[in-house]
């Protein structure tokens, strides 16, 4: 630690998604309009599945966990900005910083986990139909969403606290719109050496096998719908039920492999656009996607907007 102490550090100024005093109110109007998207789509699917008895089975629940993960990985990154844009004053406490990229990587790689989860369970449900419901059994499930919970804030600590050794001693100017890891390493006096290696040997694994997992599942998954029989609508509802899904995968992984599979040295425009992505547009276009040719979510949140769940709890 001998070229600073991070200790001296207060605060950083976030540079944000645009300099130009004009397009602030725009970035606000647009940014706050979609963060209320995201909560309302995100909260009405998750009050529909855990109010609807039909709903409580094990694709359900984990689509219900990704969608509390939309929320707060929104949340961690857009009220902040939020805020920014409104009173046009764009610093961060070190303390705020260093918070806000651990409970942005939490809910980050939690949304990658339970990508992963699901993708398994799509595979069991359409390749093996007769053991899933012994297979995916309740207590399984919690399990499954468990571990992935344990080892998202597992990576997030470790990351954080490996920056939190870091010094930032005169260029304070974090060319995003939130504390991300590589935008903070690029601004480091300290060696990042061991920052970097950590991230590409340990958070690259953790990013990769999820999205192995869910590749090799629709291999299978593909394999066995492709031998249905055309007849009797079975293909049409296996490939309707796995296309939201696969959706919302491409869209996701294809905008983080941008930005966390590239050296942090070589951080740019293109990394923020991606990041506005999976951080804000995907959030919220998933419950569109997962509910828009889902006739039981449908249904569901038909009943929940209507009241019937509510009075049928009061009598």
């Amino acid at each position: 630690m001998g070229q600073g102490n991070q200790t001296s550090v207060s605060e950083f100024f976030l540079r944000g998604l645009s300099q130009w005093p004009e397009h602030q109110h725009l970035f606000f109007r647009l940014f706050l309009c979609m963060y209320l998207v995201t909560l309302i789509g995100n909260g009405l699917v998750f009050l529909a599945i855990i109010s609807e008895a039909r709903l409580h089975t094990p694709m359900y629940f984990f689509l219900a966990t990704l969608s509390f993960g939309d929320i707060g990985m929104s949340s961690s990154t857009v009220l902040k900005m939020l805020h920014n844009l409104h009173t046009q004053i764009h610093t961060i406490s070190y303390a705020g910083c260093l918070t806000q990229m651990y409970f942005f990587l939490t809910f980050g790689d939690v949304d990658s986990f339970l990508l992963a989860v699901m993708a398994y369970d799509r595979y069991m449900a359409i390749c093996h139909p007769l053991h899933y419901t012994t297979a995916m059994r309740p207590l399984l499930c919690v399990l499954l969403v468990s571990v992935c919970l344990v080892i998202a804030n597992l990576l997030a600590l470790l990351h954080t606290l490996l920056m939190a050794n870091l010094s930032f001693c005169v260029v304070r100017e974090i060319p995003h719109f939130f504390c991300d890891i590589s935008p903070l390493l690029k601004i480091s006096c300290s060696p990042t050496r061991v920052n970097e290696l950590i991230l590409f040997y340990v958070g690259g694994p953790f990013l990769a096998v999820p999205f192995l997992c869910i590749l090799v599942s629709y291999i299978y998954i593909v394999s066995a719908i492709l031998r249905m029989p055309s007849l009797g609508g079975g293909r049409r509802k296996a490939f309707s039920t796995c296309g939201s899904h696969l959706s919302v995968v491409c869209i996701f992984y294809s905008t983080v492999f941008s930005v966390y599979l590239s050296p942090p040295s070589i951080f740019h425009t293109k990394d923020i656009v991606a990041s506005v992505v999976y951080t804000v547009v995907t959030p919220m276009l998933n419950p569109f996607l997962y509910s828009l040719r889902n006739q039981d979510i449908k249904a569901a949140l038909r009943s929940l907007l209507r009241g019937k769940i509510f009075f049928s709890y009061i009598h």
